[in-house]
């Protein structure tokens, strides 16, 4: 297997396991759709692939146990033999709350050395593991001082940064990015998503962040279109693949 920019931590059976993390400029942008976008380009050129959600608020009680969208959505796009849901969400809440609050509701203490193991899990059985985050880069997961960002940051992960296409996004792109390189993390990219089909000068608003964004644009994911469709539009040299 080749070996690019996104090389992780952690060995599986082909060699060097690289795999990758999926922040966000906010809550609600696409993050889940993008993470899914990569996946399929991924298996698309062979490689087995598997998605992570490491952290999920907003869980349903189901017969097997809480689940969450964003996570069966992962687990969906991944290579066959699929995991299990719990190394997909090792930490699943049931409220749609900040994981430090949804947490607490629930009496559950969100630590770092269960979804590395989780981690390592997956990272033994697929060529690539694509790391999703929770709600944005600052997100909380545990008072005082752990955050989202500690998840890329913990298991040394390149980080992309998915842009959701609407009025505000310039500053809260331009923060974020910020952010990952303050925290010693590699901004290998960013993708945008087109989540409002209405926004006002789409192309200028990207161009400025082609502009300002020191990283690559990866792709521009068009408004409604399917994850396994959209897979062609990344731009796979860029990202290492």
């Amino acid at each position: 297997m080749g070996r690019g920019p996104l090389v992780a931590t952690g060995f599986g059976a082909n060699g060097m396991t690289r795999a990758l993390f999926i922040a966000g400029t906010d809550t609600g942008i696409g993050k889940t759709h993008a993470a899914c976008t990569v996946l399929h380009a991924l298996r698309s050129m062979g490689r087995s692939a598997c998605g992570m959600k490491p952290v999920a608020s907003g869980c349903i009680d189901t017969p097997q146990g809480l689940r969450n969208d964003d996570a069966l959505a992962l687990l969906a796009a991944s290579s066959t033999p699929q995991p299990s849901y719990g190394q997909i969400n090792p930490i699943a809440l049931r409220e749609p709350l900040s994981p430090h609050l949804a947490a607490a509701h629930e009496g559950v203490t969100i630590a770092l050395q269960p979804l590395q193991a989780a981690f390592a899990e997956l990272s033994a059985r697929y060529d690539t593991v694509v790391v999703e985050g929770v709600g944005g880069w600052r997100v909380p997961l545990a008072l005082p001082g752990l955050f989202a960002a500690d998840i890329a940051k913990s298991m040394a992960l390149p980080v992309i940064l998915v842009v959701g296409l609407r009025l505000g996004c310039l500053s809260h792109a331009l923060l974020t990015a910020e952010a990952i390189q303050a925290d010693g993390c590699q901004l290998i990219g960013w993708i945008g998503n087109r989540i409002d089909p209405q926004m006002a000068a789409v192309d200028e608003n990207i161009g400025t962040l082609r502009t300002l964004l020191p990283a690559p644009c990866l792709g521009i994911l068009p408004y409604g279109l399917a994850a396994e469709r959209a897979a062609s539009l990344l731009d796979r040299v860029a990202m290492g693949f």
